[in-house]
């Protein structure tokens, strides 16, 4: 046996060992075995895992370049200049609905298994997105989003099951896989949004406006993306569960005679066993609240600047937007979710290896306030240069806040003990579904306002929008220093 903490340790802070022990008709003493037995990476659960937390990001990104188009058909808005305002709400209602319930779910994760809360995901994914598509008024359309986030619990859930399927070496590209399948997620999303919205003027000969399609203008999406739920739904069947149903901290509860393998010392077998259920305080370990908070300012910084720019690129150039049809957002959209791939995958380890973490996230916010002034001027440009501009801003942009993203997930994940990290990630994720309820919303209001000052001589409407988020990108920068955050001893002694 190889006791945690040894030589190495402090450069490996995510990688903890465990005893060779099983029980039989144990999910969870099944997966050790089998880990135990195969020693290489489990590229099948591996990709299950991956294609699962992507189909349950698809809704979340599909919506942006249609949302603007939906909310005036639906007649909600008096003005055009309101529409902003509802839009908000739409955005909002989803992450409102996972903040409520993100720890309740990685809770009854812990208690019933991980299956059962990935497949009640993956089947109100299908139900309430394609519900989405058939919304005929606003209160509906608000309704099913938020039922879609309030039934969302796989988010904490899948990043555990990430860990839990592959041997501690292999944590860290189960968890990378986990990030980069919402990389995708923005590539896919909006492209089947941008390009599937009414499908009677993009695709005459296949749609009638007589047809389904025809009345409900924003079902094909929600349609398709419900089809691959489905089929991701089946695919469940074969999902290994990997949380353990015997309880080991008791000696009454162990049974000699099931017992595969078993520590010769008792008394170590009881205190490794019994670890995982002591209070830490994880609210009072400050170097995993103050990364969650960096993590939810980056978060905003990101749902508030996506609600904006598919608002601000549809607007009308009078208003000081772009003119963009739905199709050219989701061509931005999936230009840049394609660079944040290629980033994350390529680059940024490079980066932070080189600079740091801290000083990644500093770069990576400088770059970020200075790309938001350079927004409102490209109004004035003419094809092909705006979409040319808008490509390189919108990539930058968005690379610039994964890093900082990436980088406080990491520091996050380093400021406690495994047996702590599910219910360490749902905290960040009901934390950050809250920053990411009220982004859109406030975001909504604010390029609603903006609308409507567009003209005023003093930081006219458009520049106002973009203002607001650079104080936004400040304030995350000013969270990169001490005393706001801190740093754990493990996570500063590593490489990064």
């Amino acid at each position: 046996m190889k006791i945690a903490g040894g030589e190495g340790e402090a450069a490996r802070p995510l990688l903890e060992e465990k005893p060779d022990v099983y029980f039989d008709g144990c999910p969870g003493c099944a997966m050790d075995r089998r880990k135990a037995e195969n020693p290489g990476i489990p590229y099948g659960l591996f990709f299950h895992t991956w294609i699962i937390n992507l189909v349950t990001c698809l809704p979340v990104s599909s919506l942006f370049p249609f949302l603007y188009f939906m909310i005036r058909d639906l007649g909600i808005a008096k003005k055009v200049e309101d529409i902003g305002f509802y839009a908000g709400f739409v955005g909002a209602s989803y992450m409102l609905g996972r903040a409520l319930t993100s720890i309740f779910w990685g809770i009854l994760a812990d208690r019933i298994g991980r299956k059962p809360i990935i497949v009640i995901t993956t089947l109100s994914s299908l139900v309430f997105n394609t519900l989405f598509g058939l919304s005929m008024h606003y209160w509906m359309a608000i309704s099913t989003r938020f039922l879609l986030g309030f039934l969302n619990g796989s988010l904490g859930t899948i990043r555990a099951y990430a860990v839990e399927v592959c041997r501690p070496e292999h944590h860290a590209i189960g968890l990378s896989l986990v990030n980069t399948s919402w990389a995708i997620a923005l590539i896919i999303g909006p492209a089947i949004g941008g390009y599937f919205a009414h499908p009677t003027e993009k695709f005459p000969n296949l749609f009638s406006n007589d047809s389904l399609f025809g009345r409900f203008p924003y079902f094909l999406p929600c349609l398709f993306i419900s089809i691959i739920c489905f089929v991701v739904l089946i695919s469940c069947i074969w999902l290994p569960e990997t949380l353990h149903t015997h309880k080991v901290h008791n000696k009454e509860d162990q049974h000699p005679e099931s017992l595969i393998t078993y520590l010769s010392d008792s008394k170590e077998f009881d205190k490794q066993c019994s670890t995982s259920t002591k209070n830490k305080g994880l609210l009072t370990n400050w170097p995993l609240m103050s990364s969650i908070i960096l993590f939810c300012i980056a978060c905003f910084d990101d749902m508030a600047y996506s609600e904006i720019f598919s608002l601000w690129a549809e607007s009308d150039k009078k208003y000081g937007g772009l003119s963009f049809s739905s199709k050219d957002v989701g061509n931005v959209l999936v230009v840049t979710g394609a660079s944040i791939l290629l980033y994350q995958t390529f680059i940024y380890p490079h980066i932070a290896q080189v600079l740091g973490l801290i000083n990644s996230s500093r770069v990576a916010t400088i770059l970020s306030m200075v790309l938001l002034f350079t927004y409102p001027p490209m109004a004035n440009l003419s094809r092909p240069w705006l979409s040319i501009v808008v490509n390189v801003a919108s990539v930058f942009k968005s690379c610039s806040v994964a890093t900082v993203v990436t980088c406080s997930f990491i520091l996050q994940n380093n400021s406690v003990p495994q047996d702590q990290r599910a219910t360490a990630n749902g905290i960040a994720t009901t934390l950050m579904s809250l920053f990411k309820a009220f982004a859109p919303a406030g975001a909504g209001i604010v390029f609603s306002w903006a609308q409507k000052h567009q003209h005023a001589s003093i930081f006219p409407g458009d520049q106002m929008v973009f203002f607001l988020l650079d104080v936004v990108v400040l304030f995350e920068l000013i969270w990169t220093f001490k005393p706001f955050l801190d740093i754990a001893k493990q996570t500063s002694s590593s490489s990064v």
